[in-house]
């Protein structure tokens, strides 16, 4: 179970009229957007360690970032990223190991060899699952998205218990975001039910949404659906 539960509150997000935080001031600091998947990934696994009060929020509107983002804190100028020990570490899934190697709390990563190398092999996959369902779009949705869900269902099945190693993981928390998305975006526009004939992705959706610590981290379903519906579909 999770370190701790705590309910905080949001902080806004800052945009181009905001001020910087007092930057490298020995202060850990997160850099998200409430909207953006890569950024989920890691505010997830934050909250589930039960890091709260030692790794800080810091929300960034991405449609009107603060120039100071870039020139003072990541020059690539994407979320996330994360202040620590007077650097500036990014990448997602860089960002799940990171904060599994340097602080305390629940443990995200199993001991076990076998789960350690099936847990890279699912990590490398997040992009190719990401593009392939994206490239669907343009073609028959069920059948081309439809492999990449078949993927997930079944690397569900290679331990017993609902998530990817059988007890949650980073793993989990490298998918969820982007799995919540297309669910909702999909089956609006498509009718393409990501769950229909695939039980085990189905369970495992529904043990993510019992816990706190990511369902406060969602993004809203109508602006998922209105943004891919713009993004992919140029509507």
């Amino acid at each position: 179970m999770p370190a701790s539960s705590v309910k905080e509150v949001l902080p806004p997000a800052l945009d181009s009229t905001s001020q910087p935080p007092s930057l490298f001031d020995g202060t850990t600091r997160l850099y998200i957007s409430y909207i953006c998947p890569y950024a989920q990934r890691v505010w997830i696994s934050r909250n589930y360690k039960g890091l709260q009060d030692k790794i800080k929020l810091v929300a960034i509107d991405l449609e009107n970032r603060p120039a100071w983002y870039k020139e003072k804190v990541y020059p690539e100028n994407k979320v996330p990223s994360l202040e620590h020990n007077n650097k500036i570490i990014g990448e997602s899934l860089d960002l799940l190991r990171y904060l599994e190697e340097h602080f305390e709390g629940s443990k995200l990563l199993p001991e076990d060899p076998a789960k350690k190398e099936f847990a890279e092999e699912l990590l490398t996959y997040t992009d190719t699952f990401n593009k392939t369902v994206i490239s669907s779009v343009k073609g028959d949705v069920a059948k081309e998205a439809g492999v990449a869900f078949d993927y997930l269902d079944s690397a569900l099945q290679k331990f017993e218990g609902p998530f990817f190693l059988g007890e949650i993981s980073l793993v989990d928390f490298a998918f969820i975001p982007f799995v919540e998305r297309f669910q909702v975006f999909l089956q609006d526009v498509f009718k393409f039910d990501i769950t229909s004939g695939r039980p085990k992705l189905a369970t495992w959706i529904e043990e993510l949404n019992k816990l706190d610590e990511y369902t406060v981290t969602k993004a809203d379903p109508e602006y998922v659906i209105k943004a891919y519906k713009k993004r992919l579909l140029g509507q």
